[in-house]
């Protein structure tokens, strides 16, 4: 079983304590989203649980507790833009504080544990190709030698973003543009030994060196874990996602990055109310079980061949 830890919200930023009671306790509960009183019990054991994808913009209340996941093999997708507040409007400094814990958190697990997502990319008056040519370029200087891949994608519209992107003013390059942009990326990248990936793209960058990406990604987690591993697709995910399946763990409307492009939330508000019901040591995130709600476990299994990868696994790096 490979856990997803959270496309829905950023549990390393904001409910690491409880994921790391879920940890000890051995398991926790995932409301389902369309059917809300039904739940499903996720045992936790490491036996089971092959690799924990964390999603996140900033793991720094984990960096303490990492040995607490001793007995699991992770990697980070840490996402670093060069926008500010006023579109990540919760996200910290990023020259002063973000990237020094993305160098901290690749010094302690090591580099290829750590992908960073320049995503998504959103053009506006201010925030232009060149913008964010620049931008990346002075990050990807900064990460040189602490991350070997980055992943980016082009903002989607969704309904719950429509409004916000229509008062950013928000464009979209024409095609011949847009892989002149890309081009660019992916020669800085390669300038600071990064491979460059796009996540859940139609447009094909494979000219400029750009591959499709796979978020949770096989190729990966086999070389973490060390064994080869029996996984499909990820039926609930798009087309155009290349992720194998997992087993999502976090809630909606509970981030409180407050980043403008975000698909997770309904609004801030409603992120803040859900807010007020976190308890550490529920078993839910974010909530409570009632009498209507029908918890059930979920038949889990490692995915896990018998036979050993023919590369042997990544070793951490010592957690400091």
């Amino acid at each position: 079983m490979i856990l997803s830890v959270s496309r829905r919200t950023d549990i390393p930023n904001y409910y690491s304590e409880w994921f790391l009671n879920r940890i000890r306790e051995g398991y926790l509960y995932v409301r389902n989203p369309i059917n809300p009183h039904q739940i499903s019990k996720i045992m936790l054991s490491p036996e089971l649980v092959d690799c924990i994808v964390f999603w996140t913009k900033n793991p720094e209340p984990m960096l303490a507790r990492l040995d607490e996941l001793n007995a699991y093999q992770y990697y980070f997708q840490f996402t670093l833009t060069g926008f500010g507040r006023d579109i990540e409007c919760n996200v910290p400094h990023k020259k002063k504080t973000m990237i020094p814990i993305f160098q901290t958190l690749s010094d302690k697990i090591g580099k290829d544990r750590v992908v960073w997502r320049y995503d998504p990319i959103i053009f506006t008056k201010k925030y232009s190709p060149e913008y964010h040519i620049k931008a990346f370029s002075q990050i990807a200087e900064e990460l040189h030698g602490y991350t070997s891949k980055c992943v980016i994608s082009f903002v989607d519209i969704y309904t719950k973003t429509k409004k916000t992107m229509k008062a950013l003013d928000s464009f979209f390059l024409p095609e011949t543009a847009l892989t002149a942009f890309a081009g660019e990326i992916a020669s800085i990248a390669a300038r600071h030994e990064m491979k460059v990936a796009t996540c859940a793209e139609t447009v094909d960058l494979s000219a400029c060196g750009i591959e499709h990406n796979s978020c949770i990604d096989r190729e990966l987690i086999e070389k973490i874990i060390g064994y080869k591993i029996r996984a499909e697709k990820d039926k609930n995910q798009r087309k155009e996602c290349g992720c194998v399946e997992s087993i999502e763990v976090g809630t909606y409307n509970t981030c409180k990055n407050g980043c403008q492009y975000c698909y997770a939330n309904f609004s801030q508000e409603s992120a803040a109310q859900n807010g007020k019901r976190y308890d550490v040591n529920s078993p839910i995130l974010c909530g409570t079980v009632t009498e209507k709600d029908k918890v059930t476990e979920r038949k889990v299994k490692s995915l896990k061949e018998e036979q050993e990868a023919f590369s042997p696994n990544l070793t951490k790096s010592k957690v400091k």
